[in-house]
């Protein structure tokens, strides 16, 4: 796997340790990992860091799905049907681990990458959240200068959807000038930062995914649970 990875030194690259991040009884399989990519552009740099994130992924030992927004409608009642719709929603369900990816238009997000956002609701989709638990990355990139704008904004949409946001992120300025004419990364700090993520987005995966259910568990929901629960059984009858 490493071998279509040229920017990498084998003698510095290593794939995280189950053992000393799992418990025993824990998911010993591949960590499955959603990315998700904000242009429909032929020469879409966001598409670009997606898929050699996805290399680094790989190599690190996860199964990697990466979900084509192409002919996904926008958000209106009568679209929730939508193979697109429905495609999105079960990778959702399926994944342990999300990545998202946009470039930064007009200083924010693109319309591409929020509306795949907001075809995950926080409802349940056959009684579980399509997010809530999972690990989450951030990338972005920009045709200027170094910008967060992005990534802030898809932070406060991760922790909207209750999603375990990592610290670290990846910005890469100027991408034009990062990827080669085949679409891969050149090697760079960049780059590098890039592996960082993923590495650290495997690293709170296998340490969170054994016991996310335990994690969100929240007061307020248990309470909300307990009333209900109260009104059905103790309804008169008629």
């Amino acid at each position: 796997m490493i071998k279509d990875l040229p920017n990498l030194q084998p003698e510095n690259f290593q794939r995280p340790d189950i053992e000393k991040l799992a418990l025993p009884g824990e998911p010993g399989h591949a960590p499955r990992v959603l990315m998700l990519y904000g242009s429909l552009r032929a020469r879409s740099y966001s598409r670009f860091l997606t898929h050699e994130a996805k290399r680094v992924l790989e190599a690190l030992g996860a199964e990697v799905r990466i979900y084509d927004p192409t002919g996904l409608p926008l958000v209106s009642d009568d679209a929730e049907s939508h193979p697109k719709v429905t495609e999105l929603r079960d990778l959702s369900l399926w994944s342990e681990a999300q990545v998202w990816c946009s470039p930064e238009r007009h200083g924010a997000m693109t319309g591409v990458m929020k509306t795949q956002i907001d075809w995950l609701p926080l409802a349940p989709i056959g009684g579980v959240r399509p997010t809530q638990g999972r690990t989450l990355a951030l990338m972005q990139v920009s045709g200027g200068s170094q910008s967060f704008n992005t990534l802030n904004q898809m932070r406060v949409l991760g922790r909207w959807m209750r999603m375990i946001t990592i610290p670290n992120q990846s910005s890469v300025p100027k991408a034009f000038g990062e990827f080669d004419e085949e679409g891969r990364m050149k090697p760079s700090p960049y780059y590098n930062r890039m592996v960082d993520v993923m590495e650290e987005l495997m690293k709170f995966t296998l340490l969170t995914r054994g016991r996310s259910d335990y994690l969100v568990d929240r007061y307020s929901e248990r309470v909300e649970s307990a009333e209900a629960l109260s009104l059905r059984v103790n309804q008169r009858s008629i």
